[in-house]
């Protein structure tokens, strides 16, 4: 049996978000016009500085945004949420490194 091919791997930066749903289409239209390439989106419930978000009405909806990309645009994509949402939703962003493959995706 022949053994597998070693896995290429190129780090890049994951950011997640977690925000109220309202600002969706905002956030969509936002990374657009940024140049993110690629994002998923998905419902998000939990507990958090502001309560429990647990979906049961449209204002209690929360989303989780992932963005995989070079460590600048994330950072560029950052600084956008911070001066134009941050201090006017409930919004919590982290940075992490990854390893992908298929590089040439991201």
């Amino acid at each position: 049996m022949t053994p597998p091919a070693p896995l290429h791997t190129e780090r890049r930066t994951l950011l997640t978000l977690f925000s109220e749903a309202a600002v969706e289409p905002l956030l969509v239209r936002d990374m657009d016009r940024l140049g993110i390439g690629g994002y998923t989106i998905s419902d998000a419930r939990g507990k958090g500085s502001r309560g429990v978000r647990d979906a049961a009405w449209d204002e209690a909806r929360n989303i989780r945004v992932e963005v995989i990309c070079a460590r600048a645009q994330a950072e560029t994509l950052l600084a956008h949420l911070q001066a134009r949402y941050f201090a006017n939703y409930a919004m919590v962003a982290t940075l992490s490194e990854v390893e992908v493959l298929r590089p040439g995706k991201f």
